[in-house]
């Protein structure tokens, strides 16, 4: 088994999972997105970061990225000598904009590319299956491998599927970024046990609502978001957050947390639109707003990385 020679180039985007109803289960790819750079060496692991996480991720074997790829290399069933990995990171960390989702993602397709005939060695459900094993869920990970709006989950036997959603061109997102960070073992712990039967069977219809909002009906989104599954258990973690949700739904703004936050995710009605712009006006002091389109790519090969 060979290694492609030279350097490969990813992107991969930024993900909100949830969006409000559909805990572990729905996903949506934004227009916001990492870029990183990977080849075989002779000896070693180089990492290099820059933007998110510079200063405070790992630059060894240890990084996200490189235990990714490792995985994947072993499923193949080979590994390298070396490898260096340069990444420029934009998706904020520990924020519920899918950020490790994206680094597992990048570090599987970039191993699959740098084995000479991977892609037949590893196809594409198989790069599912591992990102989201790896991950521990598909709700992020789908996609941020396949871009758009994904409904994800997982069999009985393990393994993990994902059917992609069409979204309307109308929709769009603002994210409002706290400035502190919320591990998504923190959030998960908070939630309970078991919830009233009520609630579940609302969750469900609410998710399946929106999955036609999302497609052909926005204008039902602000109910198609409802959710009383997770965000209100989570709110010890993050009040400010559940707040401006709160706030913006009583303005007919359908906003969400963003997978297990902090982050708080509105959907708007095109990235250049007045709404946009009114939401980005009532970002919170302290905390960074993004207007953001749906990535209808998920990951691809991307021009290099440049420092």
């Amino acid at each position: 088994m060979t290694f492609v020679q030279g350097p490969v180039h990813v992107s991969v985007p930024a993900t909100s999972a949830n969006l409000g109803p559909g805990f572990d289960t729905l996903g949506l790819a934004l227009g916001l997105r990492d870029e990183l750079t990977a080849e075989v060496t002779d000896a070693g692991v180089v990492v290099e970061v820059s933007g998110h996480g510079a200063g405070e991720v790992p630059l060894d074997e240890r990084h996200l990225v490189v235990r990714a790829m490792q995985a994947a290399f072993d499923r193949i069933g080979t590994r390298p000598p070396g490898l260096r990995l340069v990444c420029r990171n934009v998706i904020p960390h520990a924020r519920g904009l899918g950020s490790s989702s994206a680094a597992i993602v990048a570090g599987v397709w970039l191993a699959r590319e740098l084995v000479a005939g991977g892609r037949l060695l590893l196809e594409d459900d198989a790069l599912l299956d591992l990102a989201a094993e790896l991950e521990g869920h598909p709700d992020n990970v789908a996609p941020a491998l396949l871009g758009g709006f994904v409904i994800a989950g997982q069999d009985d036997d393990g393994s993990f599927w994902a059917v992609p959603g069409s979204v309307d061109p109308r929709v769009s997102a603002v994210v409002f970024v706290p400035p502190s960070p919320l591990s998504t073992e923190a959030a998960r712990g908070l939630l309970p046990a078991e919830v009233p039967h009520a609630d579940a069977a609302a969750n469900a219809g609410r998710a399946a609502l929106l999955v036609a909002a999302l497609s052909v009906r926005p204008e039902e989104l602000l109910r198609a978001t409802e959710d009383r599954l997770h965000q209100q258990y989570r709110r010890p973690a993050m009040p400010e957050s559940l707040a401006l949700v709160e706030a913006l739904r009583a303005d007919g703004v359908a906003a969400v947390v963003s997978g297990a936050g902090p982050t708080v995710l509105a959907f708007a009605d095109g990235v250049d639109s007045a709404q946009t712009a009114d939401l980005l006006r009532r970002c919170p002091t302290g905390w960074e707003a993004h207007a953001l389109a749906v990535s209808e790519a998920g990951v691809q090969a991307s021009p290099p990385v440049i420092h």
